[in-house]
């Protein structure tokens, strides 16, 4: 900051600095009236038109899935303690709680030159100098000058650049608030969609294993009637190949297991191991029945947050065109400084001689190459862009939304389908048996039935996983648990 060189003296006696310091008191007062408003547009949210209702919605609603807490959603008790522990140990989620603390102390530095600064400065110097433009008297002597000073300075907020700054550092940190929220969302869905794909999987090895004792035991009789001469030879070379490619199934179905108890185990911050399973089947792991309330397409705009981190972003674009506007007028400060100076140091000492100095500054642009008016520029193109940001994650969201809605209603269907289909075929399977032993069928109707049933049996725990991890999708697309202030406490393992 620039001082007045003039207005700089340095006194052997005791001079009052406040006589001087008292004819600035005016000229601080007038310009501290036109700080009350800072340059730049207020942040106004954007217009932007929502549908009246979810595509793929049943009945329209004020309630909605989205408010109810997660360990309320989820009735299976494993899974809410399998998540109860994410919230606690995952280390992705301990990252984002220290960026957010990290732009909290943000705020504090973009606020801090609103306010007076405050130091301090010493100085000792030997040399054949003057002291403040006077000729030193001990005639071109050796001397030792030291001097103490404390310092103040002040910029004057008169354009609103630091409170615009302070604007914008006050939104990023609040986007990273919904940033944690984010996270903390999605990995509640994660772990619950990967806890349901471990129970299909565990579903699906046992349709594999009961798959494989069926085809050993139509072997074993295969094999008693072809040694009784009863049975062809290629009727038991059928059976035991449709054996062995069922029972190499079952490896790699217990591969996908370990898998998925390895990446459960990863969302909740700790080494690979066993995952403990609940009673419940797949399908049953959610409060909800076939209806499932979407709510108000509003409402997204305070429930989800990506969308509340989108507008956030526009809040501190929009702060920044109006710090970089104030860049085009004077910079205004203050400087004062008090201290104790000498040309001997036995003179410092005894506090004969005083230092003070108070400067008033005024600094501006003229010509600087383009840059103050491309930065302004480019601040409100950064502006236009957050407002696309922030249109295309509400459009972002709707979409996900309907995509939900309609899965889980479509996923009911065809599990209903498949349920129908795997009775017609267990039916199937049971009657041809019977009408091979009676002599009425040849095995490649039994083999037919059952090639049929096992894959069947094994779409249908996939349907139950699609239809149940469809409600999951619909919370997390809604922001589920959006109004939550705390989390239970959880008994750790």
């Amino acid at each position: 900051m620039d001082e007045i060189p003039h207005m700089n003296r340095i006194h052997s006696r005791h001079p009052h600095p406040g006589s001087l310091l008292g004819a600035y008191a005016a000229t601080v007062l007038l310009l501290l009236a036109f700080a009350g408003c800072a340059l730049g547009p207020d942040y106004r949210r954007p217009a932007t038109p929502l549908p009246e209702s979810f595509r793929g919605a049943s009945a329209p609603g004020t309630n909605s899935i989205a408010d109810l807490p997660w360990w309320v959603l989820f009735r299976d008790p494993v899974l809410i303690q399998l998540v109860g522990q994410a919230m606690t140990n995952n280390y992705d989620l301990k990252r984002i709680v220290a960026q957010v603390e990290q732009a909290r102390q943000q705020i504090t530095v973009a606020r801090s030159p609103l306010f007076p600064q405050l130091g301090y400065q010493g100085i000792l110097g030997r040399g054949q100098n003057s002291v403040a433009g006077v000729p030193s008297p001990s005639g071109g002597q050796t001397l030792t000058t030291p001097m103490a000073l404390g310092t103040l300075s002040w910029e004057l907020d008169v354009w609103g650049q630091i409170r615009r700054m302070t604007e914008a550092a006050r939104a990023q940190y609040l986007a990273t608030q919904e940033g944690q929220r984010n996270l903390r969302l999605i990995i509640t869905c994660d772990v619950a969609s990967a806890y349901l794909e471990l129970l299909t999987l565990d579903a699906q090895l046992a349709i594999l294993r009961n798959a494989t004792n069926a085809y050993a035991g139509t072997l074993k009789i295969f094999q008693d009637r072809l040694a009784g001469g009863v049975a062809s030879r290629l009727e038991t070379d059928r059976a035991e190949a449709a054996l062995e490619k069922a029972a190499a199934s079952v490896p790699e179905c217990e591969r996908l297991i370990v898998a998925a108890e390895n990446a459960i185990n990863l969302l909740l911050g700790r080494p690979p191991g066993p995952i403990p399973r609940g009673t419940l089947p797949v399908g049953e792991q959610t409060a909800v029945g076939p209806e499932v309330p979407a709510g108000l397409t509003s409402d997204l705009l305070r429930r989800r947050p990506d969308i509340a981190i989108a507008e956030q972003g526009l809040i501190a674009a929009n702060a920044m065109v109006g710090a970089n506007k104030a860049q085009f007028f004077p910079t205004i400060s203050l400087t004062a400084a008090l201290g104790q100076g000498s040309t001997a140091l036995d003179a410092f000492t005894a506090g004969s001689s005083r230092v003070w100095s108070a400067a008033a500054g005024l600094t501006g642009p003229i010509f600087q190459g383009g840059r103050i008016r491309a930065q302004y520029r480019a601040s409100k193109a950064a502006f236009e862009a957050a407002v696309a940001q922030y249109d295309q994650s509400i459009l972002t969201a709707l979409r996900e939304v309907s995509n939900a809605l309609t899965a889980r209603q479509k996923y009911i269907e065809v599990r209903r389908h498949e349920e129908k289909a795997v009775a017609a075929l267990e039916s199937a399977v049971t009657i041809s048996t019977e009408r091979y032993l009676t002599g009425k069928a040849s095995y490649f109707e039994v083999l037919e039935a059952q090639q049929q049933l096992f894959p069947t049996q094994s779409d249908l725990a996939q349907a139950r996983f699609a239809e149940a991890n469809a409600v999951v999708d619909l919370y997390r697309s809604l922001g589920g648990g959006w109004s939550l202030t705390n989390n239970p406490t959880w008994t750790q393992e």
